[in-house]
Parts: structure tokens; C-alpha cells; sequence
């Protein structure tokens, strides 16, 4: 197991606030990669209306929020299953499918591995290579593949490289795996803000696979959090069946139902995030393109690697200088095979991200 270093998370406010001084209203989180929009406008105006729901359980199946989702990612109802944030699913489908190993692509998320741990089993990591802006080779890859591995988890686009594999590369991945039985987990928090999502998103691909499974939340994209809503998506049946027989009843709340239905339907708000995601990637990566105090990697999600390339200066160093300022960027040295030269941060609106970008490049 990779021994993971303490850290602040984009949620830690109240510890940024005790340990440097500072107010957490008058700090702005490049770590949290969350939509810096806030959330969608017919949610805003919806949820007052539909205070009343409240009084009432939700529906036990969540058809009307499960048909949003559908429609929305372009699948089957069938296919969905809901949960209280994708952290729960993530738990769940580790939980039922139970592997004595796992691989997990690195460095990224932590949690993967934790959740494997608490069943007992253990983790291996295959690496994302610098040398190559840690984009995967699938030859190299596959050929890692073997018999004894369960379970593979692959957060697409990956958390904090940016990079991602496109579907073309991932039924290769899923072929392999198939082969040497190996049930694949995608997490794709990430792909909304990807510029184009059909070409990585493995949705499509659960129609004719069934040792994956999807699994997307609606804390960074739809900016929210707080709702603690989730959903995967798979194809199959006897697992999906298991997953709704371990799950709670109820684990999502009626306000929760009503946030689903509306924010998928919000097209408008949903064009206008992945426009300025995009304009702000594109102006963003030139601008460090450029800089010869950092290397920039090409990010597909909302936020992007860093590697600093002044002598003698740590993440932690630009960490400190930068909340001092307000702005909270996260220091990578925590992410397995990540050493303290490299910093991520997400893409805030055009203001705030000058504001960054003039600190770091000070």
C-alpha cells in the first residue's frame, strides 16, 4: 500500500482559516474543482417552489430522477442506480465485488484505495509516466494484465493529471479485461467539462460490456456538494441487483430528487459551463505554455497540472504564498509518484483565475 500524505481538500476551509488567519469567505478555492458558475439557475428557482416535497418519502426506485439521468447521459434507465454522492457507489460496488486485488491507475484519488483496504484487499498502482504528460499507454498497459488482479479503478478524466483515454483505447482495455476476468470501475466526475465527452465517456460502451461500471456525481459539474447525489451506470443485471439490495433505502433525499430533475434539464447552464471551461483551459494552458518557471499538462476536466521548474521552489512554498493571497491551489505532493514540484488547480472564472496566474507567475 502507498502511503498517502496528509493534505488540505478543496473542503477544508475551516482549517485554512484556523491555521493561517483568514476568513474562509475571502478565500478562493482553486482546489476544489467545482464550477465556479455556482448552481444551475432552474435549480436556484426550483427548489423554493418545491419546498413542500419535504413532507413526503421519495420514491423508493427513483424512476423520475433515474429517467433525468437517462436522458441526460443518453442510456438506459435500467442501467442507473443512485446513491448519496458517487463516494457511496464507489463503496458499494467494492463492497459487493470484494477484490483481493486491485489496480489502480496513479497517482489519483485516494479513496479507491482506502475503500479496497476496508474490505481487505490490497492495492497496486500502475503508474502514469511524466515522460509521456502522464498519458496512458494501452500496449504497455494491458500488457500488466493479469488473472490474479479483480478489479481495476480508472478515474476518467484522471484527478490530478488531467489526462484521459478515449473509447477507442478503452475497449481495448475492456477486452483485456474481459479476458483475464477483471470487473473495470470508471470514474468520471471529470467528464462533463471535457471538450469532448462522447469520445471519452464510456457510457456507450455499457451497452455491450458488462464488466463496467460508471459512476458520476453532481458535486463539480452542477457545483453541488452539498446534495450529496450520484449514479452509475451498468449494464449488469445480477450486479446491479446486488448493489440495489446492499443499498439503504431512501439514501437519497426528496430535495436531492428535485435538484436531479431539474439541473439535467438545465441546457443552457450546461452549455455555458463547458464554454467557459473551455475558453479558460485553452487561454490558461497558453499562458504556462509559455512560462518558463512551469510545465503545463493538456487537461480534459476542469483543472490542470502544473510542474514547477524553478530550482528550489516546493509546492508547499507556493501553497503558503498563494493562501496568504487567498487563493487556495493544491499541492500535489500527496498524490502517489507526484514529488513537491507539482501543484493542480481548477479553472475559476476569468477574474479570479488573472488573479492567480499574476501570484504565480509573480
Amino acid at each position: 500500500m502507498i502511503k498517502h500524505k496528509d493534505h488540505f481538500h478543496g473542503s477544508d476551509l475551516e482549517k485554512i482559516e484556523k491555521i493561517y488567519g483568514i476568513k474562509k469567505e475571502n478565500i478562493i478555492s482553486f482546489s476544489a474543482n467545482v464550477n465556479p458558475l455556482g448552481i444551475s439557475p432552474l435549480l436556484r428557482d426550483g427548489i423554493a417552489k418545491h419546498i413542500d416535497c419535504i413532507t413526503t418519502y421519495p420514491d423508493r426506485d427513483y424512476v423520475e430522477l433515474r429517467n433525468s439521468i437517462a436522458s441526460y447521459c443518453n442510456t438506459e434507465l435500467e442501467n442507473i442506480i443512485v446513491g448519496n454522492g458517487s463516494t457511496e457507489l464507489i463503496s458499494l460496488f467494492i463492497q459487493i465485488l470484494k477484490p483481493s486485488k486491485a489496480l489502480v491507475l496513479g497517482p489519483t484519488y485516494s479513496e479507491y484505495e482506502r475503500e479496497i483496504a476496508l474490505g481487505g484487499g490490497k492495492t497496486i498502482y500502475y503508474p502514469l509516466r511524466e515522460e509521456n504528460d502522464f498519458i496512458l499507454d494501452p500496449n504497455h498497459f494491458i500488457s500488466k494484465l493479469s488473472e490474479d488482479i479483480d478489479m481495476l479503478v480508472i478515474c476518467n478524466p484522471n484527478n490530478p493529471t488531467g489526462t484521459a483515454i478515449d473509447n477507442k483505447d478503452m475497449r481495448l482495455i475492456l477486452d483485456a479485461c474481459k479476458e483475464c476476468d477483471i470487473f473495470v470501475m470508471v470514474d468520471e466526475t471529470y467528464v462533463e467539462f471535457a471538450e469532448n465527452v462522447n469520445k471519452i465517456s464510456s457510457v456507450g460502451l455499457t451497452r455491450t460490456y458488462g464488466n463496467i461500471a460508471i459512476l458520476r456525481g453532481t458535486s463539480k459539474f452542477f457545483a453541488a456538494p452539498g446534495l450529496r447525489l450520484g449514479y452509475a451506470i451498468c449494464s449488469n443485471t445480477d450486479l446491479m441487483q446486488k448493489v440495489n439490495q446492499r443499498k439503504d433505502p431512501w439514501t437519497i433525499n426528496s430535495i436531492a430528487v428535485v435538484a436531479g430533475n431539474l439541473m439535467f434539464k438545465d441546457t443552457s447552464y450546461i452549455e455555458e459551463t463547458k464554454n467557459l471551461i473551455k475558453n479558460e483551459r485553452e487561454r490558461l494552458f497558453k499562458i504556462f505554455e509559455e512560462s518558463d518557471r512551469f510545465k503545463p499538462y493538456w487537461p480534459q476536466g476542469n483543472f490542470m497540472l502544473l510542474k514547477i521548474l524553478e530550482d528550489g521552489l516546493t509546492s508547499q512554498e507556493l501553497f503558503d504564498r498563494c493562501i496568504k493571497k487567498g487563493l487556495m491551489i493544491r499541492d500535489c505532493s500527496t498524490f502517489p509518484y507526484l514529488g513537491e514540484n507539482y501543484i493542480r488547480f481548477c479553472f475559476m472564472n476569468p477574474a479570479d483565475n488573472d488573479k492567480l496566474v499574476t501570484e504565480l507567475l509573480a
